[in-house]
């Protein structure tokens, strides 16, 4: 085994999953807050003068107050080395979203007590489970009036199909919440208010045994309330099985309030136990495991313009096994090029640390010259492994997009096609024409205003959008066996190409599709492409 193999295994790489305003952000910036990454936790909501969360970056999140692009933060706590993927929770975003859980081991997925299980929280739950990734929750907001606690295990289990296994039980809710019991020490850890923004203050614990102090301490009645519920818990409750968590068939749930800092550290120790190291990835070659191989690593995410000063571009790279340095030539399995990674760094949100050395597990950023794409391999230069590419998935909502200013079509093209390179949008051209008409596909209509607002702050450049009736998408699988100007669609298609020159059909109706099949026999349309 490999001299690194004890770095490895002190990685915790997860992302944290969520319905928009279920508080993950916040959860985010508490556990920074842990870890001595920041000494004063930011609030995502507030006026312009207050402090901005660290993980949202990018203007236009602060003028909203809402994530619209993945971060990656990293810290040490309690002898592991924590890298975190916050990821947007408002559905126009869900394909970073998506895009970033294939870079995690493991998913945090933080529930509102109070609304239980949302639209988004499914969505991104199905990825997860594509993925077999294990699960944990947080069932955050408890300072709120909150559902009642076992119909939301009732409805995880319900609506998401997976087992729950709580860990700790609250203690009331809203104005009466009091605390969480620990199941496993069977004793009750006691709320005590904390300041907003700074680290959990003093916490009393009470064995359940001794019934007096436990009563005096939260009332009669909410002890009561308590002695009966771990009874029917004890009885009826899934029993902890790390197993079936590392297999993403049982969640451990536990309750708090990321606001009020209570519970978050208790989630963050028992996480960092539970939660698995560096898994081995699939590649063309096998299982590539993460001590026993030398450095690989792929492209999941690229992001340009982080830095204003210099409009550059970043590669997020998820390195899958060994050990990266800095000095090492590797290579670029796509393009087939032996390299050094340029400038290759740690992001703290848009704070940058030039890094020397990086292990499995870790989320790194290189200077990417506009020769990477999302879904690319990199590895030793002796190697040609390949890990499975990442899903592209079909956009739902298409505009014509047209430059306010001729003069400034090449800036337009330029911007155009590097926000597209960072996968938020896609970008299409008539079938048989040139670079005049562009298209925009995104999966959320906000990305359009993510779009027109980057151009205009980024490029300086001005759009205008013209939506189009389009709602479905097809990726021509067998196109060297089609031919595709003759191809007999409806009124209703329209032929495009993407930017890698594949075809593609555009339909405004769903049963379209079907008869453009009927129609062309051996055609082969798919749904999604994989990079």
């Amino acid at each position: 085994m490999s001299n690194y193999t004890e770095e490895i295994n002190r990685r915790r790489t997860f992302a944290i999953i969520s319905h928009p305003d279920a508080g993950k952000t916040t959860l985010t910036e508490k556990f920074l807050l842990y870890g001595g990454a920041i000494n004063l936790a930011g609030s995502v909501k507030g006026k312009a003068t207050a402090r901005h969360a660290v993980s949202d970056w990018m203007e236009i999140e602060k003028e909203r107050g809402i994530s619209v692009t993945s971060s990656v933060l990293q810290f040490e706590y309690g002898g592991c080395c924590v890298n975190i993927l916050d990821t947007p929770g408002h559905q126009d975003f869900s394909e970073d979203t998506y895009r970033t859980l294939m870079a995690a081991d493991s998913a945090v997925m933080v529930i509102d007590a109070s609304k239980g299980v949302e639209a988004q929280t499914r969505k991104l739950f199905k990825v997860c489970v594509m993925r077999r990734i294990p699960i944990f929750t947080f069932i955050n907001k408890m300072d709120r009036d909150a559902n009642d606690t076992f119909d939301l295990l009732d409805e995880i289990e319900k609506e998401l199909g997976i087992a729950t296994c709580p860990i700790n039980w609250p203690v009331g809710s809203g104005k009466g919440f009091q605390g969480v019991y620990d199941r496993e020490k069977k004793c009750l850890i006691s709320y005590s208010g904390t300041e907003k923004g700074t680290r959990e203050g003093s916490t009393t614990r009470i064995d359940v045994g001794d019934e007096g102090r436990l009563r005096e301490k939260i009332g009669g009645e909410a002890a009561d309330k308590l002695l009966e519920e771990i009874e029917l818990l004890d009885g009826a409750s899934t029993e902890f099985d790390l197993e079936l968590v590392r297999r993403g068939e049982l969640t451990p749930v536990f309750f708090g309030s990321a606001l009020t800092n209570f519970g978050v550290e208790i989630f963050l120790k028992h996480f960092l136990e539970m939660a698995p190291a560096p898994l081995p990835r699939k590649a063309d070659l096998g299982l590539i495991d993460p001590t026993e191989h030398e450095f690989s690593a792929f492209v999941f995410k690229i992001q340009a313009n982080m830095n204003k000063a210099h409009r550059d571009r970043i590669a997020f790279l998820r390195i899958c096994s060994g050990r990266f340095d800095a000095q090492m030539e590797v290579r670029h399995v796509q393009g087939n090029k032996v390299m050094r990674l340029t400038q290759p760094q740690q992001i703290m949100a848009d704070e940058r640390k030039i890094l020397t050395e990086a292990y499995a597990g870790d989320i790194i950023g290189v200077f990417d010259p506009g020769i990477f794409s999302i879904g690319d391999t990199i590895c030793m230069p002796k190697e040609k492994i390949q890990y499975e590419g990442i899903p592209t998935f079909a956009p739902e909502h298409f505009a014509r997009v047209r430059q306010m200013d001729t003069m400034k079509r090449k800036q337009f093209v330029k911007g155009i096609e590097q926000i597209a390179q960072e996968g938020a949008i896609q970008i299409f051209q008539e079938y048989n024409t040139g670079m005049e008409e562009i298209i925009v596909g995104v999966v959320g209509v906000l990305q359009f205003d993510v779009l027109k607002y980057r151009l205009e702050n980024e490029y300086n450049v001005e759009i205008r959008l013209e939506n189009l009736p389009y709602e479905h998408i097809r990726w021509i699988e067998n196109k060297d066996e089609v031919d595709i100007a003759g191809l007999t669609g409806t009124s209703d298609m329209k032929k495009v190409k993407d930017m890698k020159g594949n075809p593609l059909l555009l339909f405004v109706n769903a049963w379209s599709i079907g008869m453009t099949l009927d129609r062309n026999k051996g055609l082969v349309l798919a749904e999604f492409r994989r990079n």
